[in-house]
């Protein structure tokens, strides 16, 4: 530093200055005692000092407040909704914020700052900053972010965390109820037929494509918040003996009559679209020949569920096998209107495996 040139200086300049760097003399002094010395003091029985939480907690309101911009399902608020969310919230929410009729246990309630009990989660925020919030997590609170980058499955958690100021033990009981003590039944059912049509149904899958999605699953090469909580719980060589259970499955249930919508559908699954649009029976039947078994059969799945997934892989938000590029050309073109027409047919066919389909 020129101190010639400092000293030099008008008189008004020069007490300006010889504030500004007593100041910083100052912050540094302060720095080296609080991080150098260690004279913050850290402990959580000490708590903040005067005001410190107001500052942190206004911050937190008006940051996801200014950040949520995320447009909820229609379908929000619906009792599948509120029961997929209500088991992934059992798995991965509970320790810390309790479940309905419950009470945190005495170190949680010790923590700073103390995660909210479920039952207050929901509070005045609106959908898209719970959204925001379960996604993104909450710096410093112990709040962690959502284990996958895609955000759609975040919904159901929102679902059901708007549910819970009204919602009764015996009812969330029933709700993460676990058959048989089986994990994956939770979601899936004792035998992969789940009637929630947001979760995929097992009994029309084979085994081998069943334990190829549960290792992506669990390698992280397919993207999802909920599956990789589920398959943090599930040792990996426990894989082929799920797969083999639920893939050995038979597949039950009817067909449904076909609408104007699911006729559509029919079409551009047997003789492709217009715009580029390749056929999807060549993979997922009807077809005349045997199919590769890691390719998903679609006879009778959730019509929810398959738009959601034909969404992903028109977006390339999905991945998970050695054919996902495959996916990403034949469903980059879709509409809107085709993922519908499409998920309405395949819905409406007769739950069965691969080379079943259509028989």
């Amino acid at each position: 530093m020129n101190w010639r040139a400092f000293l030099s200086l008008p008189r008004d300049r020069l007490a300006v200055a010889k504030t500004l760097a007593l100041l910083a003399l100052l912050g540094l002094a302060g720095a080296v005692a609080v991080v150098g010395i260690g004279l913050y003091n850290v402990s959580a029985k000490s708590g903040h000092w005067f005001g410190v939480s107001w500052v942190f907690h206004t911050t937190f309101r008006n940051a996801a407040k200014l950040r949520a911009d995320a447009t909820p399902p229609e379908d929000l608020d619906s009792s599948a909704m509120v029961a997929l969310g209500a088991r992934h919230f059992d798995s991965a929410c509970r320790t810390c914020h309790a479940s309905p009729g419950s009470t945190r246990s005495a170190t949680v309630r010790a923590m700073v700052p103390a995660p909210p009990h479920v039952g207050e989660i929901a509070g005045d925020w609106q959908p898209d900053e719970l959204h925001w919030i379960v996604h993104q997590g909450i710096k410093m609170s112990g709040m962690p972010a959502w284990p996958a980058a895609r955000d759609d499955d975040v919904w159901p958690v929102v679902a059901f965390l708007r549910a819970a100021p009204t919602m009764d033990a015996a009812t969330y009981q029933h709700l993460t109820d676990k058959p048989d003590g089986q994990y994956c039944a939770m979601c899936h059912g004792a035998r992969g037929t789940t009637d929630n049509p947001h979760i995929p149904r097992l009994d029309i899958l084979s085994d081998a494509y069943i334990a190829a999605s549960l290792k992506a699953y669990e390698s992280g090469e397919r993207d999802s918040g909920i599956m990789a909580e589920a398959m943090s719980h599930v040792p990996i060589e426990a894989i082929p003996d799920i797969a083999s259970r639920f893939g050995a499955e038979p597949p039950a249930g009817q067909a449904q009559p076909f609408d104007a919508l699911a006729r559509r559908g029919e079409t551009l699954a047997t003789e492709g679209g217009g715009s580029g649009v390749p056929s999807c029976a060549a993979c997922h039947g009807p077809w005349s020949e045997p199919l590769n078994p890691l390719f998903p059969s679609l006879a009778g799945q959730h019509a929810p569920y398959l738009r959601q997934q034909l969404k992903l892989w028109r977006d390339s938000a999905r991945g998970g096998g050695p054919v996902a590029q495959l996916m990403h050309h034949a469903a980059r073109d879709l509409t809107a209107d085709e993922i519908a027409a499409l998920a309405a047919y395949y819905a409406a066919l007769a739950p069965a495996k691969l080379d079943d389909t259509g028989k």
